[in-house]
């Protein structure tokens, strides 16, 4: 009786170190963001949709606790210690992080979204062309004022890639159209701070006659500010993604146009590039390290179809 006991306890065992074994076996990917924001739920449901097809691989999606280059190298140095074999990171300050991104990627495949750091040792960087972004945020701005204003900018990093061109490609698309970018103000994602700001230019700057949220917030902010002023539709306004408040602007004509990037492709996509590379296939890596997702101009013509294919992503339909 005592043998069989024997047998069944090491036959469990077995099992149960077979199935550790095939836990284990399992790679882990992860996806970490810049700062707590709505504006990820997109590339979050593209990571969702990306486990689905990837049943060998574990996939995380990230929020560092604050938007700081210390919280997010600090989280990545957690996730290399338990385990994570390939991150894709939206960097908060990459000219401040260069050594610790190098650090990271002398250890596991890294990948940057959203804001690049291109001087670190990243494989890839997968998202907009931010120059080209700001680009059709100028080229808007300049349809909606044919006869030039006075335009105050708003960010959250003001060091951040992602924002320093999308400044540059407004600047480019407004200049000699009788349009003067006089500001930029940012934040550090401090939404107190970004509805502060809007404010406080309606006080001081009362020439202003046109505004740009160059962050998904941003613009609702705006929003709140003009509307609590008495300003909507008095002050044009080009906002930069998807936030529900600024599509509803677009749609109600408060605004003239959003310009909307895919973070889901983002997500979708960045997982099923790292799956790719640590199985070995590094073809989905271009000889110039940057794989472009083309942004959109969103206005009140195609602001509802837009808004329908939105909804069926964040669902999983």
């Amino acid at each position: 009786m005592k043998s069989l006991v024997s047998i069944a306890v090491l036959v469990t065992a077995g099992v149960l170190l077979v199935g550790g074994a095939v836990a284990q076996e399992k790679k882990q990917l992860a996806f970490v963001v810049n700062a707590s924001s709505d504006f990820w739920k997109l590339a979050e449901a593209g990571v969702k949709k990306a486990q689905a097809e990837l049943p060998n691989y574990e996939l995380q999606f990230r929020y560092p606790a604050q938007g700081t280059a210390a919280l997010q190298n600090a989280l990545m140095d957690d996730l290399v210690a338990a385990g994570t074999d390939a991150i894709m990171i939206s960097s908060a300050d990459p000219k401040n992080s260069i050594d610790a991104f190098n650090r990271i990627a002398a250890q596991v495949p890294l990948f940057t979204t959203d804001s690049d750091a291109p001087a670190s040792n990243r494989l890839a960087y997968l998202g907009s062309s931010n120059t080209l972004a700001g680009v059709q945020a100028g080229e808007e701005m300049v349809k909606a004022l044919p006869n030039g204003g006075k335009c105050m900018g708003f960010v959250g990093f003001l060091g951040a890639d992602n924002a320093v061109e999308r400044i540059a490609g407004f600047r480019q698309a407004i200049e000699g159209k009788g349009i003067e970018l006089v500001d930029v103000r940012g934040d550090d994602v401090d939404f107190t701070k970004a509805r502060t700001n809007v404010d406080d230019v309606l006080v001081a700057n009362p020439e202003i006659n046109c505004m740009v949220g160059f962050y998904s917030y941003n613009p609702p902010k705006i929003y709140e500010a003009l509307q609590a002023a008495g300003k909507l539709g008095a002050i044009t306004v080009v906002a930069f993604d998807e936030d529900p408040v600024t599509l509803g602007a677009v749609k109600e004509g408060s605004f003239a146009a959003t310009i909307v990037q895919q973070p889901f492709e983002w997500g979708y996509q960045g997982m099923k590039l790292m799956a790719a590379y640590l199985e070995g296939d590094k073809s989905g890596i271009p000889a110039d390290k940057l794989i472009i997702v083309p942004t959109a101009v969103i206005n009140k013509d195609n602001v509802d179809a837009f808004s329908a294919d939105l909804k069926a992503k964040i669902s999983g339909n």
